[in-house]
């Protein structure tokens, strides 16, 4: 009954050195002086230095579950870069497309005027005792309708820069004259004198016009002079150049 006793007092006392600094040497020394057998200090010792360890190993999982965790943080902040880049990648391609579909759309939209016609008819026009608009009958082209035969005038359906040109056959008799109007205003003109010596004369004139939607041009024949009509010689022509 003694010897149970002793060994419980000498347990209880290597358990509350071991506690208080974990010194192991302190604690068999101290086993040592209050005389405790030597088996049970040896397994007090091996106690301590199996708690040691696992204090040690406690302490390098706690570290390598914060390490784990700083890993887990960083590929979580990859991966939402990641799915930023892919978003921002996504939004290029798609103002790519839209891009390309209006410059497709431009491309389908890009107006062509092109007109082309003669007076028609098989002799003089003119002379008259006042100005009139000359009506090109015979229309060679007329790509866009932009030219009424009906009337002489060109209508531009687009604000553009245009591109005109007039020329004139007729015979000595008269005085030939044409003026190229933009709406109300003169712009060109080609004319030549009457002459005796010379049977038959030729003329014409070029210019480049910004127009806007809804400009009028055309020629106007004037008054004393002619032009010789056929569906080959006295001619009016334009087109677009460019759109604005």
């Amino acid at each position: 009954m003694s010897l149970t006793i002793l060994l419980i007092v000498s347990l209880f006392c290597g358990l509350i050195s071991a506690q208080d600094d974990g010194n192991t040497t302190i604690f068999a020394s101290h086993l040592q002086i209050e005389g405790c057998f030597p088996d049970m200090c040896d397994l007090l010792r091996e106690f301590g230095a199996v708690r040691e360890k696992l204090r040690v190993m406690e302490t390098r999982m706690e570290d390598s579950e914060t390490r784990l965790k700083d890993t887990e943080t960083q590929l979580k902040d990859t991966e939402t870069r990641l799915t930023d880049t892919e978003t921002q990648l996504k939004d290029t391609e798609t103002r790519l497309t839209e891009s390309e579909n209006q410059i497709l759309e431009l491309k389908k939209e890009k107006k062509t005027v092109v007109f082309s016609a003669a007076t028609g008819g098989g002799g003089a026009i003119g002379p008259f005792d006042t100005d009139i608009t000359l009506v090109y009958r015979t229309v060679i082209t007329n790509i866009g309708a932009a030219y009424g035969p009906s009337t002489g005038v060109f209508v531009a359906p687009v604000a553009g820069v245009y591109y005109f040109t007039i020329f004139f056959h007729a015979g000595w008799q008269h005085g030939k004259m044409l003026k190229l109007y933009k709406n109300n205003d003169l712009v060109v003109m080609t004319h030549d004198c009457k002459s005796f010596w010379d049977g038959a004369d030729n003329g014409g004139n070029a210019v480049f016009l910004q127009l806007v939607q809804g400009d009028q041009v055309y020629v106007r024949l004037v008054a004393g002079t002619f032009v010789w009509g056929t569906d080959h010689h006295t001619t009016f022509s334009g087109f677009l150049v460019t759109e604005m």
